[in-house]
């Protein structure tokens, strides 16, 4: 089983029903026990940082997420959940994250349209990781305007270019994280997201 983290942001069933057709079983849920059961947890996100932040602290949720990662079962977020595993934000004022992955999440800076939104092609930096398996790099679908900058090289998977280098993919150990949305990124978003259940025990 699945477990998608409901902290009251997110696009909670595009993501449950992505994982169904991939014949795993999802449970949309904000009980700690639950999420500690699962095989593999999730935590999506749209909307603010530091609201999400608020959120998952009023609710213990922070705890809860930081201690499935402790567990070495495989965990994934997705867009504002991916930047929710920093250090820190600087969407709104300075906001403390999760910090399962050192590093600050920016506000794209320059003259060029923002928010970052449509089909941009992944560079894969670290093409042994697991998300990777039996895949070629293609495109994927982005809406964002703060992007993730890794204090480690190492936690850097993939990137696509936006007018700079953008992280797309991040990952260290059993945590991982998507800036797209793979339910929304045809079949290499899919084949992304499979690979990451692949991960888990999970069967459908």
């Amino acid at each position: 089983m699945i477990a998608i983290i409901d902290y009251g942001m997110g696009n909670l069933h595009s993501v449950s029903k992505a994982v169904e057709r991939l014949g795993h079983e999802a449970v949309i849920t904000d009980n700690p026990e639950t999420i500690a059961a699962a095989d593999g947890a999730i935590l999506p996100g749209v909307g603010a940082f530091g609201d999400a932040m608020q959120n998952l602290r009023e609710t213990k949720l922070d705890e809860v997420a930081k201690a499935y990662a402790a567990s070495g079962k495989p965990m994934l977020g997705i867009c504002l959940g991916m930047q929710l595993l920093f250090s820190e934000s600087e969407e709104y004022g300075k906001n403390e994250g999760l910090n399962l992955l050192p590093g600050k999440v920016l506000r794209f800076a320059g003259d060029y349209k923002i928010p970052h939104m449509g089909w941009n092609k992944l560079s894969f930096l670290q093409e042994q990781s697991p998300l990777f398996n039996g895949l070629t790099e293609g495109h994927v679908y982005f809406v964002h305007s703060f992007h993730a900058k890794p204090e480690l090289a190492s936690d850097l998977l993939a990137t696509t270019d936006y007018y700079q280098q953008v992280t797309a993919i991040v990952g260290r150990g059993n945590v991982y994280g998507m800036q797209f949305h793979p339910e929304k990124s045809g079949e290499l978003g899919m084949q992304l997201l499979g690979n990451f259940l692949a991960l888990t025990s999970s069967q459908g």
